[in-house]
């Protein structure tokens, strides 16, 4: 499972204009879901997500979580995080879950970090969304949580 975690002053998502979830300060999070990834990837990644120290402190050194900052989080399904583009000019998504794996996946994220204690939006899973963020710092990283199962997908 992966994830590109944004530290944001604000952020929403948009699916035909309308917007299905907002947050002020917090982080806004990308996550994708790769084959051999289960549900212990997920409560994994929800944990790291929740407890990254991204926020300044009182002596300005991030060394405080989102939990501890008081924020909120953003999740937003991203497939294309498992973009491959080391041949030719269009990406392969092989790595990429399918829908029907990936979607509980992504809810399990949700449901861990709800269960931290977070507030936390979401994007509409499978659709077309704009996502709008201010990137505070900017404060950008990759979270990457490795599945039970890894395997090399081009070998087998």
């Amino acid at each position: 499972m992966r994830a590109v975690v944004q530290r944001v002053s604000r952020a929403l998502v948009r699916v035909g204009g309308e917007t299905v979830g907002e947050i002020g300060a917090g982080l806004c999070v990308l996550v994708g879901v790769t084959h051999t990834d289960g549900p212990a990837e997920a409560k994994r990644m929800a944990a790291k997500l929740a407890n990254l120290r991204l926020f300044d402190d009182g002596a300005g050194v991030m060394n405080r979580s989102v939990v501890e900052a008081g924020g909120g989080v953003l999740v937003v399904s991203q497939f294309t995080l498992y973009g491959d583009t080391s041949a030719g000019r269009r990406p392969s998504w092989s790595a990429a879950a399918s829908r029907d794996h990936a979607r509980p996946l992504v809810e399990g994220v949700v449901a861990g970090l709800r269960d931290l204690g977070l507030h936390v939006a979401t994007g509409s899973f499978g659709a077309d969304m704009e996502v709008e963020l201010v990137n505070d710092g900017p404060v950008t990283v990759l979270v990457e949580v490795p599945g039970e199962k890894s395997v090399d997908l081009k070998r087998g």
